[in-house]
């Protein structure tokens, strides 16, 4: 891993353990393992270092939306069974600049919408029906809503529905979509 990705890293970690004011450049440099020196060789900022992490969200969600565009079982299937915490780059990246655009960081924000869209796209491409496509695209943020609410991402409360189990409810509405 590079000495760059191993300070956004640490930038997002921190964002999502203590939020946007707990993220000082020092903090970020000491969960890092470096020098602040060391992190403005390649972060001049925090402004620079959420652009990096911006960036870096950008480039993942790329790399998903061609495993989406890819998926054998198909773009709404692919988005549903994927709507789940596994600890991944994209999941970390994600949630830390949703704490962002949370706090109204406008390129955060935009970056998140981007995204939406561009899932959006690809279920569209495959269903026609505006609803039925709105729909799926929900049924996999509640996916990821539900694990939030649990306090940690990566566990699930014992009433928690997963993925498997509304694959299903996907099949139906994509039948439903084809009438």
């Amino acid at each position: 891993m590079s000495a760059r990705d191993t300070l956004l890293d640490a930038y997002g970690a921190i964002l999502l353990e203590n939020g946007q004011r707990a993220t000082t450049l020092s903090a970020v440099a000491a969960r890092a393992g470096v020098s602040k020196g060391g992190l403005l060789y390649h972060f001049t900022s925090k402004d620079a270092l959420t652009e990096g992490l911006i960036d870096r969200l950008d480039e993942l969600m790329a790399e998903d939306i061609t495993a989406m565009r890819a998926a054998p079982d198909g773009p709404s299937r692919y988005y549903v069974r994927t709507s789940v915490w596994t600890d991944c780059a994209l999941d970390r990246t994600l949630v830390a600049v949703a704490q962002l655009a949370q706090e109204s960081h406008t390129g955060a924000q935009e970056v998140m919408d981007r995204a939406r869209r561009q899932w959006l796209e690809l279920i569209r491409k495959e269903v026609s029906e505006e609803a039925t496509a709105h729909a799926i695209l929900l049924i996999g943020d509640g996916l990821y809503f539900d694990a939030a609410l649990s306090g940690n991402p990566g566990s699930s409360r014992e009433d928690a529905i997963t993925a498997a189990e509304l694959l299903p409810v996907v099949d139906r509405l994509l039948a439903g979509a084809q009438d």
